[in-house]
């Protein structure tokens, strides 16, 4: 109810009158005079829920300042097909608890609404988490110098807090105006941009960092998108790159396009730097709140847990999968999709090296990481790409406390001049010293080849798995047959026509085969069991329920040399 009065009263008699009203009345009080509203009451479970002028001068300052930038900014957005931040913030959080720095650079010359980053805390799932979201109506979403502050208190916040990073990436890097630096500033000072990747740094593996990237970010504030844990790259208006295709031209001549350069695709394909690319904007905020839903709050947290589910398919079929013939090739997948609680896996950087499988899902309601050889890619055969892609999955896995599960099937590390100049050697150790050092729980599953140095990526016994596990289907070796009868009776061969040449491979197959008998090798605890294909999901739910307090060992030494 509006009450109009004739004299208008002092501040404190205004708050008096409304808040006698209110309660008299048993409803709100807006006191106004001469159409101007001076005082409120009644409007919470407060006894004197008064709104003073001075009160309300503010609240229409913030009002105006979450509105963003100018209206020009706001249809550029809209011709670009992109949300405004705050609608992006409300597809993501079931609520915003509070913001920061909302009047930063509020007496700048220029309009400059919370200097184009938000930065605050919200609630996902329950769950804190804080963020820092760029405002692309606000100088596209340029970092001016009181957004990089928000940005480093922020970090550092989250970090004291033991709570996730969200990054909503919406900026075509630092704002060069000369008016944002004085004399003698530089990028480099100890408290500005550098600090932000400094803090990304040494913040890494102790809460999580999401990214997700929706526009192009070029130069040095590309780092950003790049040194989060996980990334999610929205497609067609996203994209990164060191220096943008005008950039490149000048310097090397090379005429290219932004989606040409460092488009999702290029990053999802070829780099790798994208963990995940989504088609909408609608699908990034369900992508984020779903991986979350795998994460701890901080590094030494609980893993969130969610209801046991059945698998989609049965598991008891599992051995239904894995082909007799150890070369035919098949999708690991359908094995995953057999252990895993129905629509639980969230595979990570799918089209990068798919001769390699990794992801996330879930096991009785537990997390847990996935590492799978990918017979219907390469034969499953590791390369340099998947034996990158192989180390900093199992690296994030170690560092954030999920359980591993390997499921192997290789034929070992691929061979050739190609993959040397490309450093599969240089890689590969990299996945190898991953799974050395990695102290989460590690369950190494043989499901069919285990061939050479292979093994040794997957988790095999001399790495220090807490358990190996073998299906009947499994086969460990140096090497496979074909090439083990030709390194050992290469020049026999020579000298023989077809069909003696035929026989001699067929005879020398059978002897190798015996020799590599699971059952043999289970005999001498090769294996720490051979299992029924059915009885996997059982035996892994039962061992990473044993495995839930396994406690790290402190090394003696600084940190290792091998670099990821």
């Amino acid at each position: 109810m509006k009450i109009s009065i004739d004299a208008p009263p002092d501040e404190q008699s205004a708050r008096a009158i409304a808040s006698a009203l209110a309660e008299h009345l048993g409803q709100e009080v807006d006191l106004v005079v001469d159409g101007t509203p001076v005082a409120s009451a009644g409007g919470s479970e407060y006894d004197d829920p008064v709104i003073t002028d001075r009160e309300r001068k503010l609240r229409d300052e913030i009002e105006e300042i979450l509105s963003g930038g100018p209206e020009r900014g706001h249809e550029k957005i809209e011709e670009l097909g992109k949300l405004f931040v705050r609608d992006r913030l409300d597809r993501i959080f079931d609520e915003i608890s509070y913001e920061d720095g909302t009047f930063a650079r509020h007496t700048a010359d220029e309009k400059l609404p919370a200097d184009g980053l938000i930065t605050g805390v919200g609630k996902i799932d329950g769950r804190t988490v804080f963020f820092a979201a760029h405002d692309y109506t606000v100088k596209a979403g340029s970092l001016g110098q009181m957004g990089v502050e928000k940005e480093i208190r922020l970090a550092e916040r989250a970090v004291e807090a033991g709570a996730p990073i969200l990054r909503l990436i919406d900026s075509t890097g630092a704002r060069l105006n000369l008016d944002e630096r004085e004399k003698g500033d530089t990028h480099m000072d100890r408290y500005r941009g550098g600090r932000m990747f400094y803090n990304q740094c040494i913040h890494s593996g102790q809460v999580p960092q999401i990214g997700v990237l929706y526009g192009p970010d070029i130069a040095g504030s590309a780092y950003t998108p790049v040194f989060c844990d996980y990334l999610i790259m929205v497609e067609e208006i996203a994209g990164m790159a060191i220096a943008s295709p005008r950039v490149v031209e000048a310097v090397t001549g090379e005429q290219t396009t932004m989606q040409e350069l460092g488009g999702p695709r290029v990053h999802a394909r070829e780099s790798g730097s994208a963990d995940l690319v989504v088609e909408d904007e609608a699908a990034a905020a369900e992508a984020v709140r779903e991986l979350l839903g795998y994460l701890p709050q901080r590094h030494d947290a609980e893993l969130p847990t969610r209801s046991p589910e059945t698998p989609t398919v049965n598991p008891k079929g599992l051995d239904t999968e894995i082909p007799e013939d150890p070369d035919e090739a098949y999708d690991v997948h359908s094995v995953i999709e057999r252990l895993v609680d129905a629509g639980s896996f969230f595979e990570l950087k799918p089209e990068f090296a798919p001769e390699l499988v990794t992801g996330l899902g879930r096991i009785d309601g537990r997390p847990v990481g996935f590492v799978a050889n990918q017979p219907a890619a390469r034969s499953g055969a590791i390369f340099p790409d998947s034996a990158e892609k192989g180390a900093g999955f199992v690296w994030s896995c170690d560092a954030f406390g999920i359980p591993l599960v390997y499921l192997c099937d290789t034929p070992g590390f691929m061979v050739g001049s190609a993959v040397e100049r490309e450093g599969v050697l240089q890689k590969g150790r990299k996945f190898i010293y991953a799974t050395s050092n990695a102290q989460v729980p590690q369950i190494c599953v043989i499901t069919r080849k285990a061939y050479g140095a292979g093994i040794y990526a997957m988790a095999g016994p001399s790495f220090g798995p807490d358990a190996t596990l073998a299906l009947p289907s499994a086969e460990i070796a140096v090497m496979g047959p074909d090439a083990a009868i030709q390194a050992l009776f290469a020049e026999q061969l020579e000298g023989m026509d077809g069909d003696e040449r035929a026989e001699f491979v067929e005879m020398m197959r059978a002897e190798y085969d015996d020799h590599i008998d699971i059952r043999a090798q289970a005999a001498k605890m090769q294996v720490d069991e051979l299992l029924p294909a059915g009885d996997l999901r059982e035996q892994l739910a039962a061992r990473l329920e044993t495995l839930r307090d396994k406690r790290r060992t402190e090394r003696d030494r600084y940190h290792g040399t091998v670099l990821f």
